[in-house]
């Protein structure tokens, strides 16, 4: 007698996400689900759900998440195989674009999926050009990160968190070298964020910077700040960001609506 129908390989599963409606859905659901592919932890399986299982998943039509599949495929993150299903490329590249479409998980796809090493983390006084956002504060926390390509060991960007303490103490810094500090912030760390103001500026790499991304001193680099609010409109982390420039692009999408 033949023997039970063998049964799939477990499938990979992605985040949760909160949907925001006035922003497109197909591009939150692509956002979110390539930040899960992106921070998966190592011997995840490399099958995603079906159609119909992530659509549900996100609570979205099946229209709508073909549309985000595409948007990945497109990318080189995943693979479509009729009748097969769809995989994660193992030896996927990301490109590197900064897109900012208002949306908090695509900042943290925009983040993820990178070697990132804790280069130190401590007390700090509140520097002279956060002050504005930190109004009666003395001291935040300081955390400075580097990321590297995760195919190459290049390195692609370094960043500076300055947290407010309290919330501060509450981060386990084994979890910045796995996640984006807004993920940390948002899903370990429990603070509901509000918003985040974003500001992308063109500048010259300074000795530091030159040193840790290792170009040239006053290369070209795109400086990323992001202001992170909770829902009572405190700032509790201002994100500063530099960026490669022969690495990174920065593009905005305009919706008609």
């Amino acid at each position: 007698m033949p023997g039970p129908p063998a049964s799939a390989p477990p499938a990979f599963a992605p985040d949760s996400l909160v949907l925001n409606r006035k922003l497109p859905l197909w591009y939150q659901v692509s956002q979110s689900l390539r930040a899960s592919i992106l921070g998966r932890p190592q011997g995840s399986p490399a099958r995603l759900p079906t159609e119909e299982q992530l659509a549900a998943h996100y609570g979205v039509s099946v229209l709508t998440m073909r549309q985000a599949l595409k948007e990945l495929e497109t990318e080189g993150l995943i693979s479509r195989h009729r009748r097969r299903g769809t995989f994660i490329e193992p030896r996927a590249r990301r490109v590197s674009p900064v897109r900012l479409l208002g949306s908090v998980d695509a900042i943290v796809a925009q983040q993820s999926g990178e070697a990132t090493t804790v280069l130190d983390h401590g007390t700090v006084p509140v520097p002279g050009d956060l002050a504005e956002f930190f109004p009666r504060r003395a001291e935040v926390a300081c955390f400075r990160r580097l990321r590297r390509d995760g195919g190459s060991d290049e390195p692609t960007n370094w960043a500076e968190n300055a947290v407010l303490p309290e919330i501060a103490a509450r981060i386990d810094v084994a979890d910045l070298e796995r996640w984006p500090m807004t993920k940390v912030l948002r899903d370990v760390v429990g603070v509901r964020i509000s918003r985040i103001t974003d500001t992308v500026e063109a500048r010259l790499a300074d000795p530091v910077t030159a040193e840790l991304l290792q170009v040239p001193l006053l290369s070209p680099i795109l400086h990323y700040t992001g202001v992170t609010y909770d829902e009572d409109g405190q700032v509790v982390d201002v994100a500063r960001i530099r960026y490669r420039g022969d690495r990174f692009a920065f593009s905005v999408t305009v919706e008609a609506h």
